[in-house]
């Protein structure tokens, strides 16, 4: 049974990680996917591997906190394959820091990318989901999918940032949930502990991102990562194609009375 036969999804994040995993599922199950990466090359390398398998995948790479960008995601989409099922905000990184430590740009920077581009990519969608919905009488079930982090649940000392950022998606998670129920959308969101991307290597291992003209270190130190693994129950990190599955319920038929939640997919944390 293919969860996703016909229906058309956009997945920001999507060359490596939680994003790659949740389009090769997504399309393994039906999805034409529409994949975004600030980073063309994996993005593009995610997409013939979807294609190559008989899936449907196209790339739009590119800075989403560019203010216009949003709105050309959208119009691709619809544009390609016109219409549009499924939104996973799930582009983001991490800038780690304490509180009277941290620069306003830092602050600025999770803010952005965190809750400032889903709120774009949302309100790019909204003539769309709203108006079909109104003239299919709310027949067909549409999902957004955000993701969001222990940390924007429980804290996490040196991430106010970010948990800020998660918390505020969590808030805009429940707030859509009430506004757009009438037009039979689905808003959840996702809290992943910690799963075995590059955001929770090792830092050590050196890789980085680019924000403008500055390189940003991603990971977090060894130490606390063998800390954090500890406190897990099943006793590991998750892998991203365990953080995809839940991704896939929430977009599927099986969640069409769920809507306004936030799963924490934890390892039992």
């Amino acid at each position: 049974m293919k969860l996703l036969d016909g229906k058309v999804a956009i997945i920001t994040g999507a060359g490596r990680g939680i994003g790659a995993a949740t389009a090769h599922l997504f399309a393994a199950h039906g999805a034409r996917v529409l994949l975004n990466d600030i980073d063309a090359a994996p993005a593009e390398e995610v997409a013939h591997a979807i294609s190559s398998l008989g899936g449907e995948a196209r790339v739009v790479a590119g800075d989403l906190t560019q203010a216009e960008f949003p709105d050309r995601l959208l119009r691709t989409a619809l544009e390609q394959w016109g219409t549009l099922d499924i939104l996973v905000n799930n582009a983001g990184y991490t800038w780690d820091g304490v509180i009277h430590k941290m620069s306003d740009e830092q602050w600025d920077a999770m803010l952005a990318i965190h809750l400032t581009v889903p709120f774009r990519l949302i309100r790019a969608a909204a003539p769309f989901f709203r108006d079909t919905a109104k003239q299919e009488q709310g027949r067909v079930a549409r999902k957004i999918i955000n993701v969001s982090s222990t940390t924007g649940t429980r804290g996490n000392a040196g991430q106010v940032n970010y948990a800020a950022g998660k918390a505020g998606i969590i808030g805009v998670t429940k707030t859509l949930a009430k506004e757009w129920g009438q037009f039979n959308v689905q808003v959840n969101a996702v809290a992943f502990g910690m799963i075995e991307t590059r955001l929770t290597q090792a830092r050590e291992a050196g890789d980085h991102t680019q924000r403008g003209e500055q390189e940003i270190a991603l990971g977090i130190p060894d130490n606390m990562r063998q800390m954090a693994k500890m406190l897990i129950p099943m006793g590991r990190p998750g892998t991203p194609e365990e953080a995809a599955g839940p991704v896939l319920f929430l977009a599927s038929p099986l969640a069409n009375y769920v809507s306004g939640q936030v799963l924490e997919v934890t390892g039992g944390l």
